[in-house]
């Protein structure tokens, strides 16, 4: 995933896999090499941006990667029966979700819809922390750095994957999965990996197309 999104980001993607002869290989099977859990921002299309093809990655995502039950079941059936060797959850500056969350703990907060602070609240946690934090070290800021917030939120949330699922982190603990916390630059394109739990250094070969 890092060589295509080096790709990507140089410029010269080579769109691997994505041809009618692996459509039809795929019809009745899929092996997927990773399960990716990130924001919906249409701006981190996932295949896009790590220059994967199809059957390559099990994508799931929501505003603000926000750990719930779908998408813990979701991830779970991509360890126990399809077998990825490595979960990568993708955090992306500029995020709408950290944002609303952000101003989410101001004083004249506006009242939020009722299902997007649904979505946001996890996140105010991590809002929170940053803002402990800040004033720990003398400063305190009129909004907290987005970018912190996101940070702490994606270490948050890979934690909190770990904890809500013991097939997940039985299967890091026996070295058959690995997990990367990842924040993706939107001026850059680069996936910069941020956490990473378990052994990611022998990652499962690519299908023949």
């Amino acid at each position: 995933m890092l060589e295509g999104n080096r790709r990507f980001v140089s410029g010269t993607p080579r769109h691997p896999r994505q041809d009618v002869e692996r459509r039809t290989e795929l019809a009745t099977y899929q092996r997927p090499n990773a399960a990716l859990f990130g924001c919906s921002d249409s701006r981190l299309a996932a295949e896009i941006i790590f220059d994967e093809g199809l059957g390559d990655l099990f994508v799931v995502r929501n505003a603000g990667q926000v750990i719930s039950d779908s998408v813990i079941g979701s991830l779970e059936y991509a360890v126990g029966v399809l077998e990825v060797p490595l979960i990568v959850v993708l955090a992306h500056d500029a995020c709408g979700a950290v944002g609303a969350a952000i101003d989410s703990t101001g004083m004249d907060a506006p009242t939020l819809p009722a299902y997007i602070w649904r979505q946001i609240a996890p996140i105010v946690p991590s809002v929170r922390r940053v803002q402990r934090a800040e004033a720990a070290e003398g400063r305190t800021p009129e909004r907290p750095n987005p970018e912190l917030v996101g940070r702490e939120h994606l270490r948050y949330t890979v934690g909190e994957l770990l904890r809500a699922s013991e097939l997940i982190s039985e299967a890091v603990a026996a070295g058959r999965v690995a997990v990367v916390g990842a924040n993706y630059r939107l001026d850059e394109g680069e996936a910069v990996p941020i956490v990473a739990i378990g052994d990611v250094d022998e990652p499962r070969a690519t299908d023949p197309a």
